[in-house]
């Protein structure tokens, strides 16, 4: 039985997490759920779950949770505070990192920091404090499963092999809604457009980073820490059919890789049972049914957000976390349309282009080059509007 917490679990990421769960209720048992506002799901997942702690944004949304539960209720906490408890609950033998953006950094650094292993589906995590954060894993000797499905396709294809032997990573990308767009058109996306992605169902967020190339930018970055590969051997394929996972690449010419539908329950349950495997209810791969597997270049003039996540990583020091926070706070702008879709990389690179980049020894160092980051892209869009 292992003891799972959560990070949250009302994201498309903690939906699909707690399927895998109740598909398999003698292999895991639920500590604590996290969740912002969707406090009608979180119900439900109480009501389901029977965690013996959860969190939520504020103070007043965990007043109105309690109000809401009959019966017997969990101990209810809020803010930072109810994040780091339900990551480092002492039950708890896995934390599953599933918080969008930054915010996910503080409790992920507190669970390893607890000895619990950690399966990461927040990618900014890595991609703001990548050093600090596998420095925690080796000295708490604790292990960080990967669950974007590139990277949990790069960590089956090494399984067998040497480090020393991989010649390069090859991360896919399938292009998403804007794959065949000009950039004229691309200047007049809408967010309807954005959200309306031919593969995969996933948030908000991470939906307009798949348009933009962002979200693949952010998973570079997170390969060089998770893999310890440098930037150069670390390659971006657009592959439309979002079969093919992640590749790599051997010094022999052999390359390894890891091929299914799309569909997240798979990466999570390969996290959560590693080195096992479960039926998650993932749909068997028809080879036989597919047209063909398509294989592109990316092109970084009509999607510049991959280029620079290259160029960040490049940069190094406190860059990357700088051009995470533009980022968000540019995607943010574009939902509540106040800027249109290529103002989401022109952002980017203006507040990158005003910073100089410093090292970073603590968590709290981090989080300073976030909130630079995110006052200086404010202040930009100001400008601009």
């Amino acid at each position: 039985m292992k003891n799972l917490t959560v990070l949250g679990s009302t994201g498309s990421i903690g939906v699909s997490t707690l399927e895998v769960v109740a598909a398999h209720p003698d292999k895991f048992r639920v500590v604590a759920l996290t969740a912002g506002s969707n406090l009608e799901l979180l119900k439900q997942q109480i009501e389901m779950f029977q965690p013996d702690l959860v969190s939520v944004l504020t103070a007043d949304k965990a007043k109105a949770l309690s109000r809401s539960l009959a019966g017997k209720k969990p101990q209810i906490m809020h803010g930072v505070e109810g994040l780091i408890a339900a990551a480092t609950a002492a039950e708890t033998t896995m934390v599953v990192a599933a918080i969008v953006g930054a915010a996910g950094l503080v409790p992920t650094a507190a669970a390893i920091m607890a000895g619990k292993d950690v399966a990461l589906a927040n990618k900014e995590t890595l991609v703001t404090a990548g050093h600090l954060i596998m420095e925690m894993v080796r000295e708490k000797d604790v292990r960080l499963y990967p669950v974007d499905s590139e990277h949990c396709a790069v960590f089956q294809s090494m399984a067998g092999h040497r480090c020393q032997d991989i010649h390069r990573v090859i991360l896919t990308a399938s292009g998403g809604p804007f794959l065949n767009w000009g950039k004229e058109k691309l200047a007049g996306a809408t967010v309807a457009d954005a959200l309306n992605h031919p593969n995969w169902s996933m948030g908000k967020k991470i939906t307009v980073d798949s348009a933009s190339m962002m979200n693949k930018g952010l998973e570079v970055i997170e390969a060089r820490w998770l893999f310890d590969i440098p930037v150069e051997r670390i390659a971006v394929n657009i592959h439309p059919q979002s079969i093919v996972h992640s590749m790599v690449e051997y010094i022999d010419g052999s390359v390894m890789a890891q091929l299914g539908v799309p569909d997240m329950k798979g990466p999570i349950a390969y996290a959560l049972t590693y080195p096992g495997r479960v039926a998650c209810g993932v749909k068997p791969l028809d080879l036989t049914a597919l047209s063909g597997l398509t294989f592109l270049k990316p092109d970084t003039d009509r999607f510049p957000a991959l280029k620079l996540a290259y160029d960040a990583l490049q940069a190094g020091e406190s860059m990357p976390a700088v051009m995470n926070a533009a980022n968000e706070i540019a995607v943010e702008s574009f939902l509540a349309g106040r800027i249109g879709f290529m103002a989401i990389p022109d952002t980017i690179a203006r507040v990158m282009d005003l910073h100089t980049p410093r090292s970073l020894h603590s968590i709290e160092e981090v989080l300073e080059a976030d909130r630079w980051g995110r006052r200086t892209a404010r202040e930009v869009l100001g400008s601009t509007n």
